[in-house]
């Protein structure tokens, strides 16, 4: 990545951010909390899907104090689809240093936000900046893809130098609107110059002295060392029902999905009668099979494919957590992957 980056961008930035920029919860204001909440969610996430979350956390947990005080169960089911949950531990981890370090109030120096649990470079530069308009770069997957198309540099963006490098260039031009130009990069990297797009190159105020537009080389760029294979891994999903009420397990405290409830489960994909004896070694007895479902989940590194059974069983037996579809819905924080089969 070339380590500079033209001068002029915040001052063609800044007014083309000023007439466009999107109207989203979080740049409501620059509270510390709010902006901080939502650069978590908003990680490996649409920002149409993060809106009502936000809000609902909010409402829910409205300061650092409350987030610090929740307990783990309330915290789960605010954040249940979202996924990536050890983002919501590593939340409420900070809060409570916050809490304890800091007297409750949010830190303003860079190091003291970035020593916090769950943040890394990038939060802690877009935190600092938005907040505090400290010149401290938020480099993204967006940014990044500014950065490559504007410098016209192949390097894969993906390299853990050429963030460094970025950041540095960056930092070298930032205004004194730090946080408005962190942001307009962002509104950049999201809008115009998006992903898996067309980049409209006519409507961005960088044309002039973009190279990769001056070259013809934009839709070219960013470019990405190539992703290694998913691993796949087998599973059997046993949906238990007795009398309106079914069995839920929670998952051990470390790991996947920690701490969140899951329909029963058990590794490969046997046949029916396999299954059925699996149920029975559980201390359950089957009575009638309502039906059989093929699912899939998708995580960063791993493809779990599912085949979900519905069994009626005879009594509420088990180690197991009865409960209804209601009781489930208001209670029980369950992933994506196995909500999935809540039908």
């Amino acid at each position: 990545m070339a380590k500079t980056i033209d001068a002029r961008l915040p001052g063609v930035l800044l007014p083309w951010y000023d007439g466009v920029k999107r109207e989203l919860p979080w740049r409501e204001n620059r509270e510390p909390y709010r902006v901080w909440l939502s650069e978590i969610m908003l990680q490996q996430t649409r920002v149409e899907a993060v809106k009502g979350y936000f809000a609902r956390f909010l409402e829910m947990l409205p300061d650092i104090r409350s987030l610090a005080e929740c307990d783990d169960e309330t915290l789960h089911k605010l954040w249940e689809g979202l996924g990536y949950y050890s983002r919501v531990r590593n939340l409420k981890k900070a809060a409570i240093t916050i809490m304890e370090d800091h007297g409750g109030n949010f830190p303003r120096e860079y190091e003291s936000v970035r020593a916090l649990p769950g943040i890394g470079d990038y939060t802690a530069g877009a935190i600092c900046s938005i907040c505090f308009d400290l010149p401290t770069p938020a480099v993204d997957g967006n940014v990044l893809r500014v950065a490559a198309r504007l410098t016209e540099d192949f390097t894969p963006i993906d390299q853990p130098a050429v963030k460094k490098e970025v950041g540095a260039a960056l930092a070298a031009i930032y205004p004194q609107r730090a946080g408005d130009f962190t942001q307009a990069l962002m509104e950049l990297g999201a809008t115009l110059c998006g992903p898996n797009r067309k980049p409209d190159c006519d409507a961005c105020p960088c044309r002039e002295f973009c190279r990769a537009f001056q070259n013809g080389t934009a839709e070219q760029l960013p470019v990405k060392t190539p992703k290694k294979q998913r691993r796949v891994e087998e599973k059997t999903v046993l949906i238990l029902s007795c009398e309106g009420r079914y069995a839920l397990t929670k998952r051990h405290d470390g790991g996947l999905l920690a701490g969140l409830w899951q329909f029963p489960d058990f590794p490969g994909q046997p046949e029916l009668p396999a299954v059925l004896e699996k149920v029975e070694e559980l201390g359950l007895k089957p009575r009638e099979i309502y039906k059989q479902v093929e699912k899939k989940h998708i995580f960063t590194h791993v493809e779990w494919r599912m085949n979900g059974y519905y069994l009626e069983v005879s009594e509420p037996e088990g180690p197991y957590t009865w409960l209804t579809a209601e009781e489930m819905d208001a209670q029980a924080a369950m992933p994506t992957a196995y909500r999935q089969f809540r039908e």
